[in-house]
């Protein structure tokens, strides 16, 4: 097929911004050729006028849309009294997110972090010293069990198993302590359990990968090897967390509870990085003071957001929405042109397009979607992944149906 030119004619204050870029950032982002300055609900707006439907959400970080007036009000509110005191004291916000957290995800201890890869990293270290003292590994012996594919975040421990040669290349030497088992594979699994196994780290769906599902009961198989050799089960939920996969959690798809659940993206709506490690109080409990924190983390500021967040998705039905709208735009998706697109799939809306191998990779194909007012980004070279705010009505879904529709065919 044709292929569109990588970039286009901009306004002079967007090719300057553009420039400046170029300039003086670094070159760790190859960014579409958008230059975005407002947004609400579903949808975005660049410099230049153009009006965009958003299909990736900040990958899951804005579930509840853009800008979400409620989230935005109790922000600036919070922003007002009080923002930051560190954990050196106490606040009046993080005791009300406790509770809330753990009433809205049924857990017993929560860990406030930042980022995603924070909430990861603090759930290794975790996972370790729960490991020497509750089950009693040896010291310097603990493992922790990872699958191929993976996309944990970009920190040096974490891309040390990463299988994504770009994520490795030149950032070694890296800590050791993983093994890599193939995703999806509760044999493979098995296999690699050892005694001196203290925990798996797991997506339950890929998304990175190119939203990836498992085989219907690996989980299940996963946490019943955990159980019966007293290994902990991490559930990496920051991307299919908080209602993107149409439940509260993803792994309520099947049926489970993981030992440590790690959330982020959507728990700030967008607005403030904010990220938990939620667990009983076994698992936790093994932190004492001193041993690991962080100046950010649970500040009054976060809480404020966090709480009104998970207050919107709940009382506007979002969860609902996303298992809903979700199942009427894969079926959309689900039609078109063959020729091109190889798979379909998803749960909620957390969607991908596989395009065939040889239909010229996914990037001509969203410059087209982006000429048309869908915003999306490619993976894996010939994977497109589709992910819009959980606040997406009927109207919205069927307009991006046809716009998909007039790119690919049906």
């Amino acid at each position: 097929m044709d292929t569109l030119p990588e970039t286009r004619a901009h306004s002079p204050l967007t090719q300057r911004y553009l420039d400046i870029e170029a300039e003086l950032g670094a070159s760790n982002y190859k960014p579409l050729d958008v230059m975005l300055t407002r947004g609400e609900r579903v949808w975005v707006w660049d410099l230049d006028g153009r009006k965009y439907l958003d299909c990736l959400s900040a990958y899951s970080a804005v579930n509840q849309g853009h800008c979400h007036p409620k989230i935005m009000e109790a922000m600036i509110d919070q922003a007002r009294r009080l923002t930051l005191t560190s954990r050196a004291f106490h606040h009046d916000q993080l005791a009300p997110f406790y509770e809330e957290l753990c009433a809205l995800t049924r857990s017993h201890k929560v860990l406030p972090m930042n980022s995603g890869a924070e909430a990861v990293e603090s759930a290794l270290k975790v996972a370790r010293k729960w490991g020497y003292e509750v089950k009693g590994v040896p010291d310097e012996a603990a493992e922790i069990i990872v699958c191929s594919e993976n996309f944990h975040g970009r920190t040096i421990s974490i891309v040390g198993f990463s299988t994504d040669p770009a994520a490795r290349h030149h950032f070694g030497p890296f800590s050791g302590g993983f093994k890599r088992v193939p995703y999806g594979d509760a044999a493979a699994l098995a296999a690699a359990i050892t005694p001196n196994t203290v925990a798996f780290l797991v997506e339950p769906i890929q998304g990175e990968a190119g939203v990836i599902i498992p085989p219907a009961g690996y989980l299940q198989a996963a946490r019943r090897l955990c159980t019966e050799q007293r290994v902990l089960l991490i559930l990496d939920e920051i991307q299919t967390g908080l209602g993107r996969t149409g439940k509260l959690l993803a792994e309520e798809h099947e049926g489970i509870e993981s030992d440590l659940t790690l959330i982020g993206k959507a728990l700030s709506g967008g607005f403030y990085p904010v990220s938990a490690v939620l667990s009983p109080r076994e698992v936790l409990g093994v932190l004492k003071p001193g041993e690991h924190g962080s100046t950010f983390g649970g500040n009054p500021l976060a809480c404020a957001v966090a709480r009104a967040a998970m207050r919107v998705l709940v009382d506007e039905g979002m969860i609902e929405n996303s298992a809903t709208q979700g199942a009427r735009l894969l079926a959309g998706l689900r039609g078109l042109g063959p020729d091109i697109v190889a798979e379909a799939r998803g749960r909620g809306l957390m969607l991908a397009l596989e395009l065939h191998h040889d239909a010229g990779g996914a990037k001509p194909f969203v410059r087209r979607l982006r000429d048309r007012g869908i915003l999306c980004k490619e993976t894996h070279e010939h994977t497109i992944r589709i992910a819009p705010p959980l606040v997406i009505n009927q109207a919205e879904v069927d307009w991006a149906v046809e716009q998909f529709q007039a790119v690919f065919g049906n």
